[in-house]
């Protein structure tokens, strides 16, 4: 089947848009719920970046065109009734135009938590406001304001520790130390400047391999 084929088979609705998913493709955290008709879709899949269709201006628009924050598009996929369609992207900046890593940021009910899939995304962004902000009394600006010695003393510190927990089969202990050695490798990542979507990368590379 062409793209042209079944860019075509999609269900639209009677307005000529049908809903699109819009999902990370790394961390699956689902990013945005947009809106594409036809010649969207097209140009999506044309371009390798999305573009929706803004019910509000009744225009096309190019995702990331003024704010940078572009997504190229890594897979496409519709339901089993071809009335709605998953787009997996790697996104450049948030995908919020409120600045949010995800339009789906405001918790209405349940418990308020973050999950465990994209904790560490959200541990990152929170380390990074840390080094921006630098509050008074947080450990996190402790450990900015002290430098990268200081912090690659820590990593050590917490790899040790990691390393005895296991050594004595103390599981309770050994969640605990890593955790503390993951929160203070993201320190390391932020003071390099290297995210954290890079290591992940690697790692999504080699386990397709």
């Amino acid at each position: 089947m062409t793209n042209d084929d079944w860019i075509a088979s999609v269900k639209y609705d009677d307005k000529g848009l049908v809903p699109a998913i819009i999902q990370d493709a790394l961390t699956k955290e689902v990013l945005t719920l947009a809106y594409m008709n036809e010649t969207s879709l097209k140009k999506t899949v044309e371009t390798g970046e999305t573009w929706f269709y803004s019910r509000s201006r009744q225009e096309l628009w190019h995702k990331g065109e003024t704010s940078g924050n572009t997504q190229k598009v890594k897979n496409i996929t519709w339901d089993c009734d071809k009335d709605a369609i998953l787009v997996l992207v790697d996104k450049k900046g948030p995908a919020c135009h409120k600045g949010e890593e995800s339009c789906f940021h405001g918790g209405v009910y349940g418990d308020e938590a973050s999950s465990t899939e994209n904790i560490l995304l959200t541990l990152e962004k929170l380390i990074e406001n840390r080094e921006i902000d630098r509050p008074e009394g947080a450990y996190t600006t402790y450990l900015f304001e002290e430098g990268v010695d200081k912090i690659l003393k820590k990593v050590g510190e917490e790899a040790s520790e990691v390393i005895i927990a296991a050594k004595n089969r103390d599981t309770e202990e050994l969640k605990w130390e890593v955790a503390d050695l993951f929160y203070h490798v993201l320190v390391l990542l932020r003071e390099q400047k290297l995210p954290l979507d890079d290591v992940l990368g690697v790692l999504v590379e080699r386990h397709n391999k």
